[in-house]
């Protein structure tokens, strides 16, 4: 493979409509000019609405399936999307711990865009006491940051989840009540970028997604976390604002923006 093309494993779930999880990763990575390597870790029945159903997949199987990659080729990256069950957790912790220098960006998919809850307590607690403390960059909103905390103040949810191991944390603020969306940024045991962004009129279907991949894609490229995660923003929220709607639900992020620009 030409070394233009850097690899981003992902560690995502498949949703049928293609609006978010492993069909999000690979529109943003070809939009990033990465190579998207994945694993499933679960199969799900969704719509543009909600997820019905969630099947996870077995851990061995994520295990082989990711050493086979890492055996025939170099990975840049790693995100982390839905898990879905705390022996997935541990798989995923045994494969990161193989790869300690590999950049890793975790998005704690908690809930689905309608609502329906993906995970469980003995999944929070292994996201906690795993796969944080293996994280370069942590990308909750807002409620998912007070889920994995317990906390209601964002300042001290970014504070703890620093405490737990990542290195640094952007807690996404589409969830609060304020007129621009607030994404806060903590780094080094302390907020250090306050960013502000429009507010869009609609809902999203795999908006996370896009941000953590977003992230990770550029992390493979070369850039640094905080321009990474700058730059990220700034390619989601386009991807947001040209988004368009195929459902009965919400919309979906149109990742190639760019190509309909040029």
């Amino acid at each position: 493979m030409s070394n233009s093309y850097p690899v981003v494993l992902c560690f995502s779930g498949h949703d049928p409509s293609g609006g978010a999880g492993v069909q999000a990763d690979i529109e943003t990575l070809t939009s990033h000019h990465c190579h998207c390597v994945s694993v499933i870790t679960a199969l799900t029945e969704q719509d543009s609405r909600n997820v019905k159903k969630m099947l996870p997949q077995q851990p061995e199987n994520i295990i082989s399936q990711a050493n086979t990659l890492f055996d025939d080729m170099p990975i840049a990256a790693i995100k982390i999307g839905l898990i879905g069950h705390y022996e997935t957790a541990q798989a995923i912790h045994s494969i990161l711990q193989q790869h300690p220098n590999i950049p890793v960006v975790l998005d704690p998919v908690l809930a689905a865009g309608g609502g329906t809850p993906l995970a469980n307590t003995q999944l929070l607690a292994a996201m906690n006491e795993l796969l944080l403390p293996c994280t370069t960059i942590l990308t909750p909103n807002s409620e998912e940051a007070k889920q994995l905390t317990g906390l209601t103040d964002l300042d001290a949810c970014g504070l703890a989840l620093l405490e737990q191991g990542c290195d640094y944390v952007l807690i996404t603020g589409s969830h609060e009540p304020t007129p621009q969306v607030k994404n806060r940024l903590f780094h080094q045991q302390a907020m250090i970028e306050e960013f502000s962004w429009a507010r869009l009129p609609h809902s999203y279907h795999g908006s996370g997604c896009t941000l953590a991949s977003s992230i990770a894609g550029l992390l493979a490229q070369g850039l640094d976390a905080f321009s990474a995660i700058t730059e990220a923003q700034d390619y989601s929220w386009n991807a947001l604002d040209a988004a368009y709607k195929v459902g009965k639900g919400q919309h979906n992020p149109n990742r190639f923006f760019w190509v309909e620009a040029s």
